[in-house]
C-alpha cells in the first residue's frame, strides 16, 4: 500500500490485534494455501448445532456435487452457500462454522456446497456445481421441506462470485427463480482496475497477488466471460435482490460497490453495506464487536430477502 494512503488508514483496533495471525498466503502453492486455510478455520468457534439437523450428502451430477445441509427448526426457505477461498481453497469443513450461523441466524435450509477448486478444475466446474446445487435445491424443495418460491444464493468471496454467476444463469437459461441474493466481500472482476484493486496491494489477507493468482488459477487460459467474472456482465436487469457487503480495505471493494450501483441502475433493488475498519475475511476474528454485527447483519438481510 502506498505510505501516504498508510498514514491515513484507520483499522479497527480490536481487529488490528490479530493482523499477525492471517498468514501472507500468496497461492503459488495450492496445497499448502488449503492446508493454512483449514488450520485459519478450525480456530474459529463454531457456534452450538444442537437441536439443528446437518447430513452430508451426495447430489447427482456430471460430477456428482458434495453438499452439506443444515436444517434449523421451523425453516421455510432455503440458501444455497458457496464458500470463500479465491476458487483454490476452502470446503465443507471449512466453511462449516459459517454455514451453521448461517442456518440457525436466518431459520433457512442451508445447502452448503463443496464445489470443484482451482487449478485442478478451472472455470466453468465450480460454477457448474453451484447451479447444480440450485438446481436440486428447487426440485427438491418438498423434500427439503420449504418453499420452491423462496430459495436464496449467497458466498463469501469467490463463493460470492459464484452466486452472482448463478443468479446470472439461473436468469439467461430460464433456470430456477431466485429470490435473493447475498454477496459478501465479492470477487468479481478479473481486470482489477479499481481504485481499491490499485492500491490495497498489500493490506492483511488478501493482497493485489493473491487475488491476480486466484483469477489465474480460476480462468487459466480461458478469456474472462461474464459467467466467471460478474462485473464483465453488460445487462443486469432481472437479477433478484441482493444484499452486498463489502471490507473498507479490500482489494475487492470496489468492484462489488460498482457491481451495485449498476444493480440499482438496472431496476434491481440493492442493499449495500460498507464496513469501516474491516479487511477481507476480517469477520473470522468472531470476538470483535464489528465482526459479530457483520454476521448478525448477513443473517438479518437474508432473513429480510426470504420474507419478501
Amino acid at each position: 500500500m502506498d505510505p501516504e494512503l498508510m498514514r491515513t488508514v484507520a483499522m479497527d483496533p480490536e481487529l488490528e490485534a490479530f493482523i499477525p495471525l492471517f498468514p501472507r498466503a500468496d497461492l503459488t502453492d495450492p496445497v499448502a494455501e488449503r492446508k493454512n486455510l483449514a488450520e485459519l478455520a478450525a480456530a474459529v468457534p463454531a457456534p452450538d448445532t444442537a437441536g439443528m439437523e446437518i447430513k452430508d450428502r451426495t447430489l447427482p451430477a456430471d460430477p456428482d456435487v458434495a453438499v452439506r445441509i443444515y436444517r434449523p427448526h421451523r425453516a421455510q426457505g432455503a440458501v444455497v452457500w458457496l464458500h470463500g477461498g479465491g476458487f483454490v481453497m476452502g470446503d465443507l469443513d471449512t466453511e462449516h462454522p459459517w454455514a451453521t450461523r448461517v442456518a440457525d441466524g436466518c431459520g433457512a435450509v442451508v445447502i452448503s456446497v463443496g464445489y470443484r477448486r482451482a487449478p485442478e478444475d478451472r472455470f466453468p466446474a465450480a460454477l457448474n456445481d453451484a447451479y447444480a446445487a440450485l438446481t436440486w435445491t428447487a426440485e427438491h424443495a418438498a423434500e427439503l421441506g420449504v418453499d420452491p418460491g423462496r430459495i436464496a444464493v449467497g458466498g463469501h468471496s469467490a463463493g460470492a462470485n459464484l452466486a452472482a454467476a448463478v443468479a446470472l444463469r439461473a436468469r439467461d437459461q430460464q433456470g430456477p427463480p431466485i429470490r435473493f441474493q447475498l454477496l459478501n466481500q465479492p470477487q468479481l472482476d478479473d481486470r482489477q482496475e479499481t481504485w481499491s484493486a490499485r492500491n490495497f496491494t498489500d493490506v492483511p489477507w488478501m493482497t493485489r497477488d493473491k487475488v491476480t493468482a486466484s483469477w489465474r488459477h480460476y480462468l487459466g487460459s480461458t478469456p474472462a466471460s461474464p459467467y466467471a467474472a460478474p462485473a464483465r456482465a453488460a445487462d443486469l436487469s432481472g437479477l433478484p435482490s441482493a444484499y452486498i457487503a463489502t471490507a473498507e480495505f479490500d482489494p475487492n471493494r470496489d468492484e462489488a460497490i460498482g457491481y451495485a450501483l449498476r444493480l440499482l441502475q438496472a431496476g434491481v433493488p440493492v442493499e449495500l453495506h460498507q464496513w469501516p475498519g474491516t479487511f477481507h475475511g476480517s469477520q473470522a476474528i468472531v470476538s470483535a464487536e464489528i465482526s459479530q454485527r457483520q454476521i448478525a447483519e448477513l443473517a438479518a438481510a437474508l432473513r429480510r430477502g426470504l420474507a419478501e
